[in-house]
């Protein structure tokens, strides 16, 4: 765990002091809270978390995209092979349903057309052959790999790779609230992450019970708390100190800027939606764990109108309405999308396609060398029968660690990446600027 000195401010009990800081700085911001938007923070932190290091927010996309339809290599000739993928193929930029062109090479998918502004404003990087480099084919055992962080070992370590970061590396404020999962669960990513909770909708995270007894109850927990041995005593008192955190901040009245138009009828917009309101709000958070699935698309996978067409599309529209959001803060705040493997090259008998290896994945953010894609593509026939994996998949070019350990390095101040990827030497491609 990071020695957090440098943040106690001279007090002894670091909870006992954030706690009266918190009370302090409510206190004097009543007045001015009265006065503000509706949407602003009811209290004012923004003099108390200073820095220079990004926020991370990781959508991670359960079920395994088909990188090969959401980010087309249209320029690879072995796409096009008439059996490999007879009706679900996406066509070259400029035919009928076509890719939206990126680079001459690769375009993306109709329903991801969306994000192409982000691409074309720098903000945006496209990674190909990427992914876990483990070999296993089974989403749980993918997310395992992935999430700890140790793929094609056995694993012996049981925290998350971006817990990890934030166990080695000092908090960008007083510590109290770290990092959140938009969910019911912590995800692995986030396993034993300190000052980090799961928290399925921000918008109503608040103590529970009447409101008119809610100061007495919560008082006779604090007293309770203040003799229970330790951790336990600790973690219910931060607990309940970030629950007050979060209720002075109105995630449910926050109005949006940019023009950005989050849809209210999906999840991952809505959770998108939320961490930019905390973001904005300045309370200290680091990084955030958003999902979404029903990427398993072994079945009827409808690139064009049907399940994968629509998952596409709730996705590009929560990115676009997230990234015009942020624009303010976009000099410091990265967002990674993921998923844990790919899908073959070729189409199954029921119109999907099913597990496979590489992947894709985007790379979004104002410290991002933006508008290019990533990939190690051989000869530009990496999907040549001699060339798959195992002889029916995407290879692996770009280990999806060199990703995000350029981006711990370089936008999040990591400085130990041997303990967030142990027994791993990343190699880094651009992607993060410094």
């Amino acid at each position: 765990m990071p020695n957090n000195d440098d943040t106690n401010h001279g007090c002894e009990d670091f909870l006992n002091c954030t706690r009266r800081r918190f009370l302090e700085q409510s206190r004097a911001a009543i007045a001015a809270a009265a006065t503000a938007p509706a949407w602003l923070p009811k209290i004012t932190l923004s003099g108390e978390f200073v820095s220079d290091r990004d926020v991370l927010v990781v959508v991670f996309l359960r079920g395994a995209i088909d990188g090969l339809t959401a980010v087309v290599p249209y320029g690879d000739p072995n796409l096009y092979e008439p059996t490999l993928r007879p009706t679900i193929v996406v066509p070259p930029p400029g035919n009928f349903q076509g890719a939206t062109d990126l680079d001459g090479f690769f375009g993306l998918a109709p329903a991801l057309a969306p994000l192409h502004q982000i691409y074309a404003a720098n903000q945006m990087a496209v990674v190909h052959a990427t992914g876990s480099t483990d070999p296993t084919r089974s989403h749980f055992d993918a997310y395992k790999q992935m999430e700890y962080g140790t793929p094609n070992a056995p694993n012996t370590l049981f925290s998350g790779w971006l817990a990890r970061h934030m166990q080695v590396t000092p908090p960008t404020g007083d510590g109290l609230f770290r990092g959140i999962a938009v969910s019911d669960f912590l995800p692995r990513t986030l396993a034993d992450a300190p000052a980090s909770l799961p928290i399925a909708n921000p918008a109503s995270f608040a103590f529970p019970g009447n409101p008119l007894t809610a100061t007495e109850r919560r008082d006779a927990l604090d007293l309770a708390y203040a003799t229970v041995i330790e951790p336990v005593g600790s973690t219910a008192q931060s607990t309940l100190d970030t629950i007050s955190l979060l209720e002075t901040i109105d995630i449910a009245g926050y109005i949006p800027t940019g023009g950005a138009n989050y849809n209210n009828n999906e999840s991952l917009a809505i959770a998108l939606r939320s961490v930019a309101a905390i973001t904005k709000a300045d309370i200290g958070l680091e990084t955030a764990v958003v999902e979404i699935g029903g990427w398993d698309t072994h079945s009827s996978q409808g690139v064009f109108d049907g399940g994968m067409a629509n998952q596409m599309a709730r996705l590009s529209s929560a990115l676009v309405a997230f990234w015009l959001d942020m624009q303010t803060q976009m000099n410091n705040l990265t967002v990674v999308v993921m998923s844990e493997f790919g899908r073959r090259a070729d189409e199954n008998g029921s119109q999907g396609t099913d597990h496979g290896h590489g992947n894709c994945m985007f790379v979004i953010g104002g410290g991002v060398a933006g508008g290019q894609v990533f990939a190690d593509w051989t000869s530009g026939e990496l999907l040549h029968p001699d060339l798959r994996y195992e002889g029916d998949s995407l290879q692996i070019t770009t280990d999806y660690r060199d990703v995000v350990s350029e981006i711990l390095v370089n936008r999040m101040g990591n400085t130990d990446l041997s303990t967030v990827f142990p027994n791993y030497t990343p190699t880094f491609r651009g992607i993060a600027l410094p």
